[in-house]
């Protein structure tokens, strides 16, 4: 069993920077595919980034400007947002999952067995 918890979120200007962080119980943490979503208001929950141990992934709407990554010492992962826009403004969740194995699933959110209960973010304009 896995338990996330999120923190970091707030409200910020648009095209400032937050940084999220996701502390995880257990001592198989390094096992796991991390990763970031998102669901702002209205809207499905979307995929923003995930960390496995062949690399980062992220959604074409966040390349360049969010950076995911991990300290597995500290079972923590991180994302780094600069540049945030209106548009960014939503509920963050970390999740965290075994089967997400390969490049081409890490976006799929059925996969991820983990959820943390999510932190605002919120973008001014």
């Amino acid at each position: 069993q896995v338990q996330l918890v999120e923190s970091g979120g707030g409200l910020v200007q648009d095209g400032g920077s937050l940084r999220l962080s996701c502390a995880a119980s257990g001592r198989t943490f390094s096992s796991y595919a991390m990763a970031w979503f998102r669901q702002g208001p209205g809207k499905e929950r979307e995929f923003v980034a995930a960390i496995r141990r062949s690399g980062q992934y992220y959604a074409d709407s966040v390349k360049g400007r969010f950076t995911i990554s991990r300290d597995n010492g500290k079972n923590t992962a991180y994302l780094q947002m600069n540049n945030l826009k209106p548009e960014d403004t939503a509920v963050y969740y970390c999740a965290a999952g075994l089967r997400p194995n390969t490049q081409v699933v890490v976006h799929i959110t059925g996969l991820y067995d983990y959820w943390g209960q999510g932190t605002q973010v919120t973008v001014s304009s």
